[in-house]
């Protein structure tokens, strides 16, 4: 599982790099992530290394390279 998640966090940091910042749903499209529980994981990864800063405004989560 763990492989499974780090390739899925090298994903998601390749989109964020190409897109700049991105909101869960566009993220989730552009990495190319099947579920949302699969976005959340490579999140918690990047969040972990310090990678990603996450936001929310208006019940919108925004995450943004750092």
């Amino acid at each position: 599982m763990t492989t499974v998640v780090g390739t899925l966090a090298g994903a998601v940091w390749t989109a964020l790099n190409e897109n700049g910042a991105l909101n869960t749903k566009d993220l989730k499209k552009a990495a190319k992530v099947k579920t949302d529980k699969d976005l959340y994981l490579a999140l918690g990864w990047l969040l972990r290394e310090d990678k990603v800063e996450v936001t929310e405004a208006d019940k919108v989560v925004t995450v943004t390279l750092k």
